[in-house]
């Protein structure tokens, strides 16, 4: 888990497994399982050994040395004041642990088994014996308690909208703590809680859990902090005598002595301060440094190697996100037009190298949830309800992404731009598109990375054909933030933006698209989505029943958000690009969920003298 990331759009989901423990005397119809799957059975038994995608005879030892764009003056990830640094999720346990081979399934790393009412209305997490923070202290109940009521009295907000169907915590004695729900059927609020990361209650007696700081954190986790220096870089030291080690869940995991993450503010000398070798692995996100940036000596020596690695699940869906909260992004048909002048098939071709695809679904990689063909069945169903609420277009075929030959004259989609905007009440007038009252359509693209330039520049020029005033302003990374997350005059028109979705979509959509967080700072909720019945697809895919009703209502849900044109579907990437220096042995294949460096890798003390004799 990356808390730095702030991104609680992780795979959140909950069901009932087939009990596998010894069960003591417990109501009746209650589960207890070891572990939780919202898309089937449980892949491993309670007495598994390992994980199958790691080396469970994989060393110890070694350094991993990664890049960061983020500085941070606090180790608090949970509050609203400072910035936390990049990686200090390794230094928490939560109660449960994904699992890197299947999605939506967690397994009990502080928890040795959680139970559940067949209602939903109540979880409950038995903590291991054996469990301690980084000082020996064990780690209880009453400090579940204590994370829980922290973080919804003095933490960020987002948890208190995250946990609002959470009534409470309670010590039920002999190290279980039980969380009671407000309301029933609610099947991923168990798994929910199964994310908590739990924080030590003595440590924090006596400090001001609201208040931003350096001191570093107890925990209990397979890290700590270890040296530090702001602006530069932080440093984990793995804790030799973490107490969670030997768990299955652990087994050939945190191999690394130590994980360094060196900031810098420039995207081109973080590149250039790889090829050199002061850092270790890069997740590459530019398609042209891909194609043209690794003919460098180390490359080519064989020093450094690549990879495009396919996983499974879903994808991370890039976006262009309209301000909803203005009123010239207010209809439908001008955001429609909007979107038709971007020529994704020209962009691809000539900046990003054909390496990306453009998405048609906001649940992109994940069968059954995906919009395709015509509704029908019970998500016919669904839309019926809502008919008079939604476009009439949901009711026929599926949206597409409108496709041209890749030229950049793509005048029959600039052509339909024009008649709906026409529609909408925009003239050209003078080679400016005006309203009724005779003003100007100005749209300004927010970023803090100077790169996106180039991309955004070819849809500028698309629009300004339109008649648009549109306009390219980068700002720094803070202002950006501020703009565009931490102000409520969300200052901004269009920003690119990520949506990240996964297997069992559930809770987290109404942090993505509710009307509940569509004015909420620092909300996903991005753009500013208000729409009662994407509210109310919501709550059908939360409380639906089993899976069958939660990929029909998955599929409406995706298919109202996509012809409403709340967003433009940009890109997404087929395969993650790693670049690396050859210090590491990895499980081969790479788990299917990702390659998961440093977390399953390990140091290889024979490469890396290889590497550092050849240099």
């Amino acid at each position: 888990m990356r808390l730095t990331r702030r991104d609680f759009s992780l795979t959140l989901a909950a069901a009932a497994a087939a009990p596998l423990l010894p069960r003591p005397a417990f109501a009746e119809g209650v589960v207890r399982s070891h572990g939780a799957s919202l898309i089937g059975e449980l892949k491993y038994p309670v007495d598994f050994p390992h994980f199958d995608h790691v080396n469970p005879a994989a060393p110890k030892g070694g350094i991993a040395r990664l890049a960061t764009q983020s500085t941070f003056d606090s180790f608090n990830p949970f509050i609203v004041k400072g910035n936390s640094p990049t990686g200090i999720g390794l230094i928490f346990d939560t109660l449960m642990v994904s699992a890197l081979d299947q999605g939506s399934t967690q397994y009990g790393l502080l928890a040795e088994w959680y139970e559940h009412p067949a209602d939903w209305s109540w979880a409950a997490f038995k903590l291991r014996d054996g469990a301690r923070w980084h000082d020996g202290r064990p780690v209880t109940a009453e400090d579940v308690v204590f994370s829980f009521d922290i973080l919804v009295t003095k933490g960020h907000p987002q948890y208190r909208f995250y946990y609002a169907n959470v009534a409470g915590a309670r010590d039920m004695g002999e190290g279980v703590v039980r969380f009671d729900f407000d309301q029933t059927g609610n099947r991923e609020l168990p798994h929910i809680m199964g994310q908590l990361a739990i924080l030590p209650k003595h440590w924090w007696e006596g400090r001001d859990f609201d208040r931003s700081s350096l001191e570093p954190m107890l925990s209990s986790g397979p890290y700590k902090i270890g040296d530090f220096e702001t602006g530069r870089f932080v440093e984990y030291k793995r804790v030799p005598d973490y107490w969670g080690a030997d768990l299955p869940v652990n087994i050939g995991k945190h191999n690394m002595d130590s994980i360094r993450y060196e900031i810098f503010l420039d995207a081109e000398a973080a590149f250039e301060a790889f090829k050199s070798g002061q850092f270790d692995f890069r997740d590459e996100n530019s398609a042209s440094k891909w194609a043209q940036g690794y003919d460098f000596p180390a490359a080519r020596a064989g020093l450094v190697k690549r990879e495009e690695v396919v996983t499974d699940g879903p994808k991370t869906t890039q976006t262009f996100a309209f301000n909803l909260r203005r009123p010239k992004f207010q209809d439908r048909r001008v955001r429609e037009a909007i979107g038709l002048a971007f020529d994704f098939e020209h962009t691809n071709r000539t900046i990003y190298f054909s390496q990306y695809a453009r998405p048609r679904s906001y649940f992109q990689g994940s069968e059954g949830l995906m919009q395709t063909g015509a509704p029908e069945g019970a998500e016919l169903a669904l839309l019926e309800s809502l008919r008079g609420q939604v476009p009439e277009e949901v009711f026929g075929p599926a949206w597409t992404p409108p496709e041209t030959d890749g030229s950049g004259r793509n005048r029959r989609e600039l052509r339909r731009a024009t008649e709906l905007l026409r529609e909408a009440g925009w003239e050209v007038r003078n080679g400016k598109l005006a309203g009724p009252e005779g003003q100007p359509f100005e749209i300004e693209f927010l970023s803090s990375q100077d790169a996106q330039e180039r991309v955004i520049n070819p849809f500028i020029n698309n629009l300004k054909q339109l008649g648009f005033e549109a306009s390219f302003r980068i700002v720094d990374a803070p202002q950006y933030i501020r703009r565009v997350s931490q102000d409520e005059s969300f200052d901004w028109d269009m920003i690119i933006w990520g949506v990240s979705n996964s297997e069992s979509p559930g809770n987290e959509q109404r942090e993505f698209w509710g009307s509940s967080t569509a004015d909420r700072v620092g909300a996903r909720n991005v753009g500013g989505v208000a729409d009662p019945a994407v509210d109310a697809l919501i709550d059908r895919i939360i409380f639906a029943e089993d899976r069958p009703a939660l990929e029909a209502a998955s599929r409406a849900l995706d298919r109202v958000l996509l012809w409403n044109h709340y967003m433009i579907p940009q890109l997404y990437t087929p395969f993650d690009r790693i670049a690396w220096w050859d210090r590491f042995g990895h499980p081969e294949p790479f788990p299917p969920r990702g390659e998961a460096f440093p977390t399953v890798w390990w140091w290889d003390e024979a490469k890396a003298a290889a590497v550092e004799a050849a240099r």
